[in-house]
């Protein structure tokens, strides 16, 4: 499995604003946007998506922006992969036998339901928070 950038991006708007939850300041746009090297408009269509799973809000106004709903440690990769890939499964007859004439009699469709299993045990584990540390680059680097 490939993520897209979506999810990529969508994580690391999340760090970007999990660093301003404490002060309760918005962030801008334009200012994730340097920050993370993420295209403006791109990333405006990924934080419509935030807002529309709950996990960002937005504030108006000269000194608006964005803002966590929720505190960084309570959102993890697995919910961030969840919002952006849209299907949780990595084959869709998981989670829709109904989706393939031969999954009555399938024998890979156990094997596949244990790997998403295991996929999203383990983003479920990485927490915003977690991934938040001392960087300054869009991926840590100093």
């Amino acid at each position: 499995m490939k993520l897209s950038t979506k999810s990529r991006y969508g994580a690391r708007i999340l760090v970007e604003l999990a660093k301003h939850h404490d002060r309760g300041t918005p962030v801008q746009v334009s200012e994730i946007a340097r920050i993370q090297e993420i295209p403006v408009k791109y990333l405006e269509q990924l934080i419509r998506l935030l807002r529309l799973a709950g996990l960002v809000e937005s504030v108006r106004g000269p000194k608006g922006g964005h803002l966590l709903t929720t505190p960084p440690h309570k959102i993890t990769l697995g919910q961030v992969v969840r919002i952006f890939e849209g299907q949780e499964e990595l084959v869709e007859c998981v989670g829709k036998p109904e989706a393939c004439g031969k999954s009555s009699t399938c024998r890979f469709r156990e094997a596949w339901r244990e790997a998403t299993e295991a996929l999203y045990d383990n983003l479920d584990r990485v927490r915003i928070s977690d991934l938040m540390g001392d960087t300054t680059g869009p991926c840590g680097e100093k």
